[in-house]
C-alpha cells in the first residue's frame, strides 16, 4: 500500500494519495496517520535523518523547554509504555535518540526520501492533484500535500554586513556539525542571546579559551531546576499517561505546564512576592502560570519583569554587566520565554565578556571579527546564534502554486492568512501543521500537529465518503479566522515586542502576530466547529456551499475565550 524510499532520479511521476513534507514531529505523525489510513505515501525530508529541528540543532546545551513527558508522541500507548526519558528536560541527544526509537519501533523511515528538498508543488486544477517535484529529479503527483515544515525550519544570517570577509571559522547554530567541535584555548564570538544563544553561552563559556557574547537585546530567562528523574517517578507517570494527555490537550498550553486563573492583583503585595519566590524556586515555566492576567494586564506584567531583574542582578557580579543583562521595553514572557542552569553566573567568569550592542553597535564583520563603535574584536571561532525565518520562512523557500498560478509569496506578501491554521483559500488539497495562524509557537507543538493531524485525516475522510476530489476554505471563511485572530491578538501584549512572533527579526519581511493566541482547547474547539457544522466553511469541488461562521458568532468566539 505505501512508497517506500524509492529511486533518486525518476522522471515518470510517481501516482500517490498523500505526499507528507518534513520529518520533524509532525511529519512522523503525519506519516504514520496515513499509512494506517492505508494510503499511499510518499514522505520528503531535506535532512539526512528524521528529528526536524532536533536533527539539525546539535550546539552545545540543546535541550527542550518543556517537561520531556509532554514534549512527546501520545498517538501510541506502546512507546509511550516502552520508552523512558532520564531527565525532566532531555537534552537534544536524547530526543534524537527518542526519534529514533519511534521511528524503528513503527517503521516510519521506510516512507522517507532523506537528503531531498521539494523544490516546488503546483496544483493541478484539471486533474486536482499537487505536482511535487525534488532537487533529486523525482516528480510526484498526489492527492493531498501535507506541509509538516514547521514553525522554525529556516535559519538566518543576522543583517550585518561584511560576514563573508571573516577569516576564521562559522558555525550557524540551526546547521551545526555532527562532528564535535572543540573551544578550548579558541576566542569564541556569540551573536544572538534568544534561547538558542543561551543555552550555548552557558555550555560553551567554561570551555573556551574566551567568549565574547554579542547581545542587542537581552532576553528574560528562568531557572530551568533540571533533574533527573527516578525509576519510581517513570513508573508513575506511564500508568497515568491517559490522564495526563487529556489534561494537556484540554489546556491552553496544550501541556501539563500549572496555570493559575488568579489575576496579580488580586493578592496582596507580600503574598505576590511569595508566589514569584515559590515560582523562581520551582523553575521552568512555573512563573508564567503563577498569574493569569500577564500576559493582558501591563502593570502586572512589569511587577514580574522587576522581579526578574532583581534576580539577575543577585547572580551577576559586575553591576555593569547585570544592568546590561536586565531586558527592558518590553514586556515579560512576550518575547520567547527561556529557560537556563546557568546562563548568568556564567558572566561572573572572567574570561566570558559581555559586549552591548545597543550601546556599542556592530558596524561590520572583519577579517579578524567583529568591528563595533569602540573598537574590533578579535575571534577565532564565530557562533550565530540569530534564529530563523519563522512561521512563514519554510513555505516560502520553494515555490508553492495554487489555482490561476498564485503562490503562497503571493498569498503571504503582506503576512501570513490561512483558515484554522490548516488550510489556504486558493490552495485546495493543501494541508499544514502547526501553520502560521494557529496556535504554533504558543503551545506545545506536538500536540498542535497530532491535533492538525487528526483534522486532516477527518477532511480526508469526509471527502472520501462523499466522493469530493477537493476542499478549500471559503474566502470569507478564511477572512473571519483572520478577524478572529486579530482581535485576539489586540488582548495579548505578545506583540509589544520586536520577536520572530510578529516577524521583526527578518528586513522587510511584513509585522503582526497572525498567531492564534486563544489557547489551543479554545483552538481545538473552533476546529472541531468547523467539522462538526459540516464544513460549511469550505467549498468542495462538485458542490458549492455557501456561508462561513457569522460575524455574531465570530465575536461570540471571541468573548467566550478567556484570555
Amino acid at each position: 500500500m505505501n512508497q517506500s524510499n524509492s529511486s533518486s532520479e525518476n522522471s515518470s511521476p510517481i501516482r500517490l494519495d498523500v505526499v507528507v513534507v518534513g520529518g520533524g514531529f509532525g511529519g512522523m505523525c503525519a506519516t504514520y496517520k496515513f499509512r494506517e489510513m492505508g494510503l499511499k505515501i510518499q514522505s520528503i525530508e531535506a535532512g539526512g535523518d528524521l528529528g526536524g529541528v532536533w536533527y539539525w540543532n546539535r550546539y552545545p546545551g540543546a535541550r527542550v523547554d518543556l517537561p520531556s513527558i509532554d514534549y512527546s508522541f501520545s498517538f501510541s500507548p506502546e512507546v509511550e509504555q516502552e520508552w523512558t526519558w532520564s531527565e525532566q528536560f532531555a537534552a537534544q541527544p536524547e530526543l534524537l535518540r527518542y526519534i529514533d526509537f519511534v521511528a524503528n519501533r513503527l517503521e516510519l523511515r521506510k516512507h522517507y526520501q532523506f537528503n531531498t528538498r521539494v523544490t516546488s508543488a503546483s496544483w493541478d486544477e484539471e486533474r486536482k492533484l499537487w505536482v511535487v517535484k525534488t532537487d533529486r529529479g523525482a516528480v510526484f503527483e498526489a492527492t493531498y500535500c501535507i506541509m509538516a515544515t514547521g514553525p522554525l525550519s529556516v535559519p538566518r544570517d543576522p543583517d550585518i554586513p561584511g560576514l563573508e570577509r571573516f577569516k576564521g571559522r562559522i558555525i550557524r547554530a540551526g546547521r551545526w556539525p555532527h562532528e564535535p567541535v572543540s573551544f578550548t584555548g579558541l576566542r569564541v564570538g556569540v551573536i544572538g542571546t534568544g534561547s538558542t544563544g543561551i543555552q550555548i553561552v552557558q555550555d560553551v563559556g567554561p570551555q573556551a579559551g574566551e567568549l565574547f557574547v554579542f547581545q542587542r537585546t537581552p532576553s528574560f530567562t528562568m531557572p530551568m531546576r533540571n533533574e533527573n528523574l527516578t525509576p519510581e517517578y517513570v513508573a508513575e507517570v506511564k500508568r497515568n499517561y491517559a490522564g495526563i494527555r487529556n489534561s494537556a490537550r484540554n489546556s491552553a498550553v496544550g501541556g501539563t505546564r500549572p496555570q493559575s486563573t488568579r489575576a496579580f492583583f488580586s493578592v496582596t503585595p507580600n503574598q505576590r512576592q511569595v508566589l514569584l519566590e515559590d515560582a523562581w524556586k520551582q523553575g521552568g515555566l512555573s512563573m508564567l502560570g503563577t498569574f493569569s492576567d500577564l500576559l493582558q494586564n501591563a502593570e502586572a506584567n512589569e511587577h514580574v519583569a522587576e522581579f526578574v531583574r532583581g534576580k539577575i542582578g543577585e547572580m551577576v557580579k559586575d553591576p555593569r554587566t547585570a544592568e546590561a543583562l536586565k531586558p527592558r521595553g518590553y514586556p515579560i514572557f512576550a518575547r520567547r520565554p527561556c529557560l537556563d542552569s546557568s546562563y548568568y553566573e556564567t558572566y561572573n567568569l572572567p574570561h566570558v565578556h559581555l559586549i552591548d550592542c545597543i550601546n556599542d553597535k556592530i558596524i561590520e564583520f572583519t577579517e579578524k571579527g567583529i568591528r563595533t563603535e569602540s573598537g574590533e574584536t578579535e575571534l577565532d571561532l564565530l557562533i550565530l546564534a540569530t534564529g530563523y525565518d519563522g512561521l512563514t520562512g519554510a513555505l516560502k523557500a520553494f515555490d508553492v502554486t495554487g489555482r490561476d498560478g498564485r503562490t503562497i509569496n503571493d498569498k503571504w506578501s503582506d503576512g501570513a492568512r490561512s483558515h484554522l491554521g490548516i488550510m489556504l483559500e486558493g490552495f485546495p488539497n493543501l494541508f499544514m501543521t502547526t501553520g502560521p495562524t494557529g496556535p504554533a509557537a504558543l503551545a506545545n507543538i506536538i500536540r498542535i500537529s497530532e491535533h492538525d493531524v487528526d483534522w486532516i485525516a477527518t477532511a480526508m475522510q469526509y471527502m472520501d465518503a462523499h466522493h469530493l476530489t477537493a476542499m478549500e476554505p471559503t474566502p470569507e471563511a478564511e477572512q473571519e479566522w483572520m478577524d478572529l485572530v486579530y482581535e485576539l491578538s489586540q488582548r495579548t501584549l505578545l506583540s509589544k515586542a520586536k520577536t520572530w512572533y510578529v516577524g521583526a527579526n527578518v528586513a522587510g519581511k511584513p509585522q503582526g502576530l497572525t498567531l492564534f493566541t486563544g489557547g489551543f482547547a479554545k483552538y481545538a474547539e473552533l476546529c472541531a466547529l468547523a467539522t462538526k457544522d459540516g464544513y460549511r466553511s469550505f467549498q468542495f469541488s462538485h458542490r458549492a456551499e455557501a456561508g462561513a461562521l457569522g460575524t455574531e458568532a465570530k465575536m461570540a468566539a471571541v468573548d467566550a475565550i478567556a484570555l
